[in-house]
């Protein structure tokens, strides 16, 4: 394989764990939010820094309709649309 295209699967799957990453920690936090336990090694501050800079601009703009908080579901369907655009943008590599 040539070095450009081991760059390129690189950025890929760089995109793909990160929004990986990134949509289970939401999950995470929203699943906190329904049951009160504390999670070990700081990963409930960890959790929060990573996921506030996305949900607290979406909490502020969406509406609670019922108390119910949608920006969870808004920021993982956005994260899913935008890992699409960044690896489908990427050329492909074989």
């Amino acid at each position: 394989m040539c070095v450009t295209c081991l760059g390129l699967a690189f950025v890929a799957s760089l995109i793909e764990v990160l929004a990986g990453a990134l949509a289970l920690a939401i999950i995470i936090r929203t699943l906190r939010s329904w049951v009160d336990v504390r999670l070990p090694f700081g990963l409930d501050d960890l959790i929060a820094g990573v996921t506030e800079p996305i949900l607290g601009p979406l909490r502020r703009v969406l509406p609670q309709a019922a108390g119910m908080d949608f920006s969870p579901f808004v920021a993982l369907i956005a994260i899913q649309f935008a890992r699409q655009l960044l690896v489908g943008v990427l050329p492909r590599a074989f």
